[in-house]
């Protein structure tokens, strides 16, 4: 697959709807377009609510994920079974428990990744997230972020690293500037971390995946140490796009 040309459509696809992928250095555009052939010659993506999925949806969801895959070998996201996409935000009825009564709450989702190999997403957030590189927000790399923390089980915010050493310098890292977070949030104060992130250390890798490669510069100057940690795993270093 790795050797196939990359459909022209599919780069006009990149040129038109992917303001990031132009910023990339010559080799890492090579790697994501590989990256993209792979991940959709493997993954189906299935259309929700009536929507027909079309090859535009396939190749910009496959480009954004790919941002998290550079400089790695291609076939990534081993756990991901199917890529569901719905027209716009979606609603799930989720059981919680309430002073021991379990009852349905429903919620509105623009996104979700679940362990079991689905990840779901709102075409019209996906688009939104392309369009402007720079504000923070992507909600693709956010689910991707998740499918990458799953493969070693439930999320916790650590997705495999490898050796000991460097499994307690990220929970050292990341531990210290989500504590950082909540005081911060619990004072009033305005950050640059998306406030969702102080949920729980799942929820904090995802919105620092999203900052990272949007907002890389203002991620290093707030915060050095959490941006090499970051750099480390992900491989690349997006102030230099």
């Amino acid at each position: 697959i790795r050797h196939q040309p990359f459909p022209a459509a599919w780069r006009e696809i990149l040129r038109r709807r992917v303001p990031a992928f132009a910023r990339l250095p010559a080799d890492l555009q090579l790697q994501l377009k590989k990256h993209v052939q792979v991940l959709l010659a493997e993954k189906p993506f299935i259309g929700c609510a009536g929507l027909e999925v079309t090859d535009e949806m396939r190749v910009l969801v496959a480009a954004q994920a790919s941002l998290l895959q550079l400089n790695r070998r291609a076939g990534g996201f081993p756990n991901l079974r199917q890529v569901l996409v719905y027209p716009g935000a979606f609603v799930v009825d989720r059981p919680v428990s309430d002073g021991g009564i379990v009852q349905d709450a429903r919620r509105v989702l623009v996104g979700e990744s679940w362990q079991q190999g689905q990840l779901i997403l709102s075409w019209a957030d996906v688009l939104a997230g392309a369009a402007d590189p720079d504000d923070g927000r992507n909600v693709v790399i956010h689910e991707f972020a998740h499918q990458l923390d799953q493969e070693n089980g439930a999320a916790n915010g650590a997705p495999f690293l490898g050796r000991r050493a460097g499994h307690d310098r990220w929970a050292a890292t990341l531990g210290a500037a989500f504590e950082a977070l909540r005081e911060q949030l619990a004072r009033g104060e305005p950050t640059l971390i998306d406030p969702y992130g102080a949920s729980d250390p799942a929820e904090f890798f995802a919105v620092l995946s999203e900052l990272f490669f949007e907002r890389p510069a203002a991620l290093a100057v707030q915060n050095p140490a959490l941006y090499a940690e970051l750099s480390a795993y992900y491989r690349c270093d997006p102030r230099a796009w």
